[in-house]
């Protein structure tokens, strides 16, 4: 896809019909050249693997990245940054903070994993400025309720930072993925500000079930409901109802750059779940900018 004047526009015109001064987007991809550029190998190699191709939409350096999003109207967004082994979390949240000192509309984001110290550099994190953390569970392959991540959540939870986290099954299965695992973490943990990653794809009823016993617990609508989601987790009608009930704590995320689409589509397909537009305009602003001032 060739991004141009055209699709700024489009987007922009989309929040503007529904007089928003802009967009806040808490689910987008910054990182080091070198491990988006591994990130980028792995969705090109997932066509052939499972029949599904995958291409980048928004192949770009990084500088014409930020560009796009500022062109879009995108007044907030995240570094969403994840380690996959020990001894890389540090080192992407000194990244983390260098982006976010040279891009002020980046959310200084910050990422942990189950290993020796990491609450010390969690705590220097949270008391830096960072003002989300990512976990991925499917990469990093870690129970969220490893005794080594629990004074890490005790302090998330005391601080009111809010954590990403990718704890569904989609697009494939891990060892710690799905509502289980979670919901041994929120009894533990009730005022963690969790935001469930792409609405917890597949398993969209029972993350929703958390969000409504979990006052603090949000889900962002990465991937979900597009016409690519659709075809292998499609969410299920029925649940619709629950959803414009959950509209206070659903917030927009895109998966920007690394999206089989482009950025507009996204938002087209929340206004075709035809909820409103004062849920719309709740999820593609207000909610984010009442959860990080901005």
């Amino acid at each position: 896809m060739t991004t141009s004047a055209d699709e700024a526009a489009e987007v922009r015109a989309f929040w503007g019909r529904l007089g928003l001064p802009g967009l806040v987007d808490v689910h987008t991809h910054f990182m080091p050249e070198r491990v988006l550029d591994k990130v980028w190998a792995y969705f090109d190699a997932v066509g052939p693997m499972t029949g599904v191709e995958w291409p980048i939409t928004y192949r770009f350096e990084e500088e014409r990245r930020v560009a796009l999003l500022r062109e879009f109207g995108v007044l907030g967004f995240t570094s969403m940054i994840y380690p996959h082994k020990p001894g890389m979390a540090e080192w992407l949240n000194g990244w983390g903070e260098e982006f976010a000192a040279r891009e002020a509309r980046c959310l200084r984001t910050g990422t942990f994993y189950p290993e020796p110290g990491v609450e010390a550099y969690v705590r220097r994190a949270v008391e830096g400025g960072a003002r989300i953390f990512k976990s991925h569970l499917q990469v990093g392959a870690y129970d969220p309720n490893d005794p080594l991540l629990e004074p890490v959540w005790g302090m998330l939870a005391e601080a009111g930072v809010p954590v990403v986290m990718h704890c569904g099954s989609g697009p494939q299965p891990g060892r710690f993925t799905g509502p289980a695992p979670v919901g041994e973490l929120l009894a533990h943990h009730p005022r963690l500000r969790l935001i469930v990653a792409h609405m917890g794809m597949p398993e969209y009823a029972e993350f929703m079930a958390l969000a409504e016993k979990y006052e603090e617990v949000r889900l962002d609508t990465t991937m979900s409901f597009t016409d690519f989601s659709e075809r292998m987790a499609p969410f299920p009608p029925g649940e619709l109802g629950r959803l414009r009930d959950l509209g206070d704590r659903v917030l927009l995320g895109s998966d920007f750059p690394n999206i089989p689409y482009g950025y507009l589509h996204q938002l087209e397909s929340l206004e075709r779940l035809q909820l409103g537009e004062e849920w719309l305009r709740a999820v593609c602003y207000g909610n984010g900018a009442r959860l990080f001032g901005v």
